[in-house]
């Protein structure tokens, strides 16, 4: 009788990877992960007894969820995690992948606690460390996520895990030139059969040249990252957003659209909506904008979910400002990394909390990221606020960066720059 739940979730997971791959073949048409997730599956059939190979299963799944955002990955990595935990009960390697399992659901209290109580555990345990930079980087701990960080390197000296997550943080802090030498030095360790963390890092070494407003540069890199990955919505991202910049908007759409093809997210909805409206296809705009709000909508209540998009739908768009509000305050209420800080600073904004918002945006600027939309926002809360200077200056870095929320910066900054300024 023991045996049964384990026998039944084998079943199971075996109908589950028939579905996912009909023909029994990891084949080249295959993604990444769900070429891993068959690997995986071939290796359970074959020895169902090792608990190892359904932490390989739960990782592929997971790598599949993020890639479809399809949550029903989740829930079978937990199948496969809990059947990986009755073979080997309290295994240290098995409860990391559940940690990860809480960072995909973008449970990150719960993920933080859990990866705590690891590190008390094993504390010399170099991904542990790895799972505590991730979670306190979403919740806005950004101390303690660097913290996290360099344990990592002092650790295991210039391990790519650590380097990745370095740069990510160099970004935030204000440092694209850092970020893009840490992500450099991670690539360099990588080989040309590893084509999907090539791509990867490639597309965060474009996105950094991006911040810095190095668009050509950023352009070649990302064109590179999308050699080795055709498919990697990121790097399609980032490319639109460096065709926006060259107000080549039929070809942000084009790229959008691929992305949306890519990864059917609600985020990604909005990004495209935006690019149509840019490009004047004002009917399409409309649609794509009213289907990300149901969608968002219907994904709002979930801690992964595209509130940050849905305040700024609300705020820019929808001209609800009441509604921006209601759900910037609902994300707040749980994280306080930049982006959460911006987007509730500009749901404040728009309903006339200018002394809160600006205090919000304040808060985010002064970890030290440098992105041109949040020193526009920056900018335009100052100058409601009537503080000219402060609004001059956001709004002559955000134009300066070259990037999205730079044009409209630059149409705001024109009446106050002139010799009137400071009078």
């Amino acid at each position: 009788m023991k045996n049964i739940p384990l026998l039944y979730a084998i079943t199971m997971l075996l109908t589950f990877a028939a579905a996912q791959n009909p023909t029994g073949v990891a084949g080249s048409d295959l993604s990444p992960a769900a070429q891993s997730i068959a690997a995986a599956q071939k290796a359970i059939t074959e020895k169902p007894s090792e608990y190892s190979r359904y932490n390989q299963l739960a990782t592929a799944l997971i790598r599949r969820a993020q890639e479809t955002s399809d949550p029903g990955f989740y829930t079978q990595a937990e199948v496969a995690v809990k059947k990986s935990l009755e073979l080997a009960p309290n295994n240290f390697e098995t409860e990391k992948v559940q940690v990860s399992i809480l960072l995909g659901k973008h449970e990150y209290s719960a993920a933080l606690e859990a990866a705590r109580k690891l590190n008390k555990r094993v504390p010399d345990d170099v991904m542990v460390y790895g799972l505590l930079t991730d979670a306190n980087v979403e919740l806005g701990n950004y101390s303690d996520a660097e913290d996290s960080a360099q344990w990592m390197l002092n650790l295991r000296r210039g391990n790519r895990p650590a380097l990745t997550r370095a740069a990510l943080l160099r970004e935030l802090f204000g440092d694209p030139e850092g970020a893009y030498e840490a992500a450099d030095l991670a690539f360099q360790s990588t080989i040309p059969s590893e084509a999907e963390e090539r791509s990867k890092l490639l597309t965060l070494m474009g996105r950094f040249r991006l911040d810095a407003g190095k668009n050509d540069a950023a352009e070649k890199i990302l064109a590179q990252a999308l050699t080795c990955l055709p498919s990697n919505p990121d790097a399609l991202g980032n490319l639109a957003q460096v065709r926006i910049t060259q107000k080549r908007y039929a070809e942000a759409v084009s790229l959008l659209q691929q992305r949306s093809q890519a990864e059917p997210r609600p985020a990604n909805l909005y990004d495209l909506a935006e690019a149509l409206q840019l490009a004047g296809r004002d009917v399409e705009a409309k649609k794509a904008f009213a289907d990300f709000e149901t969608q968002s909508l219907a994904e709002s209540s979930r801690k992964d979910n595209s509130n940050r998009e849905l305040v700024f739908y609300y705020a820019d768009h929808a001209h609800q400002p009441a509604k921006a509000l209601e759900v910037a305050r609902q994300e707040y209420a749980w994280r306080h990394d930049v982006y959460t800080l911006d987007a509730y600073a500009w749901a404040l904004h728009v309903n006339n909390q200018n002394a809160e918002a600006r205090k919000q945006i304040e808060t985010a600027l002064a970890v030290g990221i440098r992105e041109a939309k949040i020193f526009e926002h920056a900018g335009d809360i100052a100058l409601e606020l009537g503080d000219r200077v402060a609004a001059e200056n956001y709004l002559q870095q955000a134009v300066a960066m070259h990037g999205a929320g730079s044009e409209h910066a630059q149409f705001v900054l024109a009446p106050i720059s002139g010799p009137s300024t400071h009078r």
